[in-house]
């Protein structure tokens, strides 16, 4: 990892942890905003950790910019939780064969970048 992604990366960890310390939930709860709170320091917690060994310039670039997505996304709609993508269920595909692994495949391809560590962790 080059000093500048280095950075980059630490400088996201800490804007993570400043907007956790700062986060107010959308409802005003106390109860609520600390349950935010903890989650937002956990998820960002397990995901650096998980990605620390991480040396290929592509998945590093890839994280962060899940990482802004998730920031931005969050920041823009109250919400500390990824929000699900909405696609249409499998209903014409055959149980098996090339037109269920083709449709398999687009969902994967289609999946938000925001998403693409949570499935991982969850």
């Amino acid at each position: 990892m080059t000093p500048a992604t280095r950075q980059k990366v630490l400088g996201l960890y800490r804007k993570i942890l400043q907007i956790a310390k700062n986060w107010q939930s959308a409802s005003g709860q106390t109860e609520e905003t600390m349950r935010e709170k903890e989650y937002i320091r956990n998820e960002a917690r397990t995901l650096f950790r998980k990605n620390k060994n991480v040396t290929d310039p592509k998945l590093i670039k890839q994280c962060i910019e899940e990482c802004e997505a998730r920031i931005e996304i969050g920041l823009h709609y109250n919400i500390p939780y990824p929000r699900p993508i909405h696609l249409p269920p499998m209903g014409l595909a055959h149980k098996q064969g090339r037109t269920l692994r083709h449709q398999e495949k687009l969902r994967k391809m289609s999946k938000p970048i925001y998403l693409k560590s949570h499935d991982e962790v969850s």
